[in-house]
């Protein structure tokens, strides 16, 4: 279990990996969406993670169900604005919740002896959800950036509507509980800031 910490501590032992963030969830048949600043909060701490020049992994979801609008070769299989990895940064695709399964993203991380994961992404109770989990289990110290996920609104089995903004709020207190800190963008930006003065001038990631 990772017991919650005052203070956000970073090093370079530390991965920072998005999830699926894909253009396809803004397409049907996804119904509505909670946390609207999700991209501007993420794009922040991805700006302030690359600046450091810590270990990034991007993750992408390349569905494999027939007419999904996450599937290759749909147009909603890419990354959103901003959130395309860049030359150099590692891609994991996965077709399932968990990055782990069926993947070489642990094999990676401990090539980059990598113990701590910083996650952020869609949506909240499913993939980032999923992959904390494993990651914890795996023995990983496991971060989740809160308001930089987002999930979406869902029908209940008598057919009644839970608000995203309910799920999201179950979702990270059941991982804060047992499997991760969770916290806010600004808590890992400014974790990265000793980081980012400390490499050498020129040098860029």
């Amino acid at each position: 279990m990772n017991a919650p910490r005052s203070t956000l501590e970073l090093d370079t032992r530390s991965a920072l990996i998005p999830i699926d963030v894909q253009c396809g969830f803004d397409l049907p048949p996804w119904p509505p969406r909670n946390n609207p600043a999700m991209e501007a909060n993420a794009l922040r701490v991805l700006d302030a993670w690359r600046r450091a020049g810590l270990p990034l992994i991007h993750v992408r979801h390349d569905s494999v169900m027939e007419g999904s609008v996450l599937a290759p070769g749909h147009p909603g299989n890419a990354h959103r604005p901003g959130f395309v990895p860049l030359e150099g940064e590692p891609l994991v695709t996965k077709s399932v919740n968990a990055a782990f399964i069926g993947t070489d993203l642990d094999l990676r991380l401990r090539r980059l002896n990598v113990d701590t994961v910083v996650l952020f992404g869609i949506s909240t109770d499913m993939c980032v959800s999923t992959t904390a989990r494993v990651a914890a289990n795996l023995g990983y110290r496991t971060i989740v950036i809160g308001d930089a996920c987002a999930c979406f609104d869902l029908k209940d089995a008598d057919g009644s509507v839970i608000p995203a903004d309910a799920i999201q709020r179950a979702h990270l207190a059941t991982l804060r509980a047992e499997f991760a800190q969770v916290v806010e963008s600004d808590a890992v930006i400014d974790a990265l800031k000793p980081l980012s003065q400390r490499r050498p001038k020129g040098v860029q990631s």
